[in-house]
């Protein structure tokens, strides 16, 4: 799987986790040097609370476009350390 926005490559890997039909990819596979930390924060009943990235690609900031869960909850322990997608981040195979 692929993830990019303006026609950059923000993370690839074969080892996505599907939740809720978005793609988890391995921090490990993201280019964290378009991550920006947010102050935004969400919380899910059942995964727990998600800390987000904004995005900078070329001088453009995509905001809050991706998120992860820093302590999941036991029903969503497969997504530690991983990082979901959205706003415009387009996910493809």
């Amino acid at each position: 799987m692929k993830a990019t926005w303006n026609g950059t490559v923000i993370a690839e890997s074969d080892d996505t986790v599907v939740v809720e039909n978005n793609h988890y990819f391995p921090l490990s596979s993201v280019r964290e040097e378009l991550l920006q930390p947010s102050d935004h924060s969400s919380v899910c009943p059942w995964k727990g609370t998600a800390s987000y990235y904004s995005i900078e690609v070329d001088g453009q900031t995509n905001e809050n476009a991706a998120w992860y869960y820093p302590a999941p909850k036991d029903a969503a322990a497969e997504i530690t350390g991983r990082v979901a997608f959205w706003k415009g981040v387009v996910v493809t195979a």
